[in-house]
């Protein structure tokens, strides 16, 4: 999600392109973390100037040359070449190592998929499940959406639950692994509601799917600071994902049958850190509206 605590801005780099800066610091020698944040926040701050010495150009050069981009849309620029030459140089290296050398693999591949795992997360840029966690093609079915919600059953139709569906009941996954994250934008969504206002927006709308996991946080957390609230909210909205899969009918039999393993997952890219669980469907008392899941296996990968 765009929206980040301004704890967590640092962290991400969207604006920060290396040809951006490259050309003013050509230096090899390393910047140390305070100096290289600084330089970032000058980057984005003042991306106008830095753009207007990177060309050594006289400013009617540079109005000139924007002028002509905006008559002439159709002109690719440099930057846009360079982002997808970029990807076709991954796409062609993924093709020679990956692809070719495990070619009998992708030909199994192509005839059907009988994936372990089913995955959801969060769609934001930063918590790419694959590169995280290591799956290759064919081993984990991934859904992503905003703060990696699953609503209940009653719910209706989503997405989500459509994939759901197909995963448990087509593909027989045997486990499904919900993944949240640090400074998660969903989640100060939520945390940012009230508890009797009713949005019209559509991000709104979604992230209301865990309102649970905001009253528990509240009452949890009421005498933390906001960004911790939200932390607390990101680890409750997993296990409120966990027992919203149980008031699907096809999964508790599973569940309840021991053909399907439902597991929560934290991810703080701050510290690069992962924490894992496993619901516990024998200890959980989920009956009432206090019910109460049970977790079991807990991990912490650092």
């Amino acid at each position: 999600m765009a929206n980040l605590s301004p704890s967590c801005y640092v962290s991400k780099e969207p604006f920060c392109s290396k040809s951006l800066i490259k050309p003013i610091f050509e230096s090899n020698v390393k910047l140390g973390g305070t100096e290289h944040t600084r330089l970032r926040l000058c980057a984005i701050s003042n991306n106008a100037n830095l753009k207007l010495k990177a060309s050594k150009e006289p400013p009617g050069a540079t109005k000139e040359l924007r002028s002509d981009k905006m008559e002439n849309p159709s002109v690719v620029t440099k930057d846009d070449g360079v982002l997808f030459d970029d990807m076709k140089q991954h796409f062609m290296n993924f093709k020679k190592n990956t692809y070719m050398e495990n070619l009998k693999h992708f030909e199994n591949l192509s005839k059907g998929q009988s994936p372990k795992f089913m995955v959801i997360a969060c769609a934001d840029s930063r918590v790419c499940p694959s590169n995280i966690l290591g799956f290759q093609p064919g081993e984990a079915f991934v859904v992503r959406n905003v703060a990696n919600m699953v609503p209940s059953y009653e719910s209706g139709p989503s997405e989500t639950n459509a994939a759901l569906e197909f995963a448990v009941n087509s593909l027989n996954v045997e486990n499904i692994l919900i993944i949240g994250h640090s400074c998660c934008g969903g989640i100060r969504a939520l945390m940012s509601m009230h508890d009797d206002v009713e949005t019209s927006s559509f991000i709104g709308s979604w992230v209301s799917v865990g309102m649970n996991a905001r009253l528990k946080t509240k009452a949890a957390a009421t005498n933390l600071s906001f960004d911790r609230q939200c932390r607390h909210c990101e680890k409750e909205s997993v296990n409120c994902s966990l027992t919203n899969l149980l008031t699907y009918p096809w999964i508790e039999e599973k569940v309840r049958n021991d053909e399907l393993s439902l597991h929560g997952g934290y991810y703080d890219f701050v510290d690069c850190a992962f924490e894992k669980w496993t619901l516990d469907y024998k200890a959980s008392n989920l009956t009432g509206e206090n019910g109460k899941i049970a977790v079991k296996d807990r991990a912490f990968w650092c």
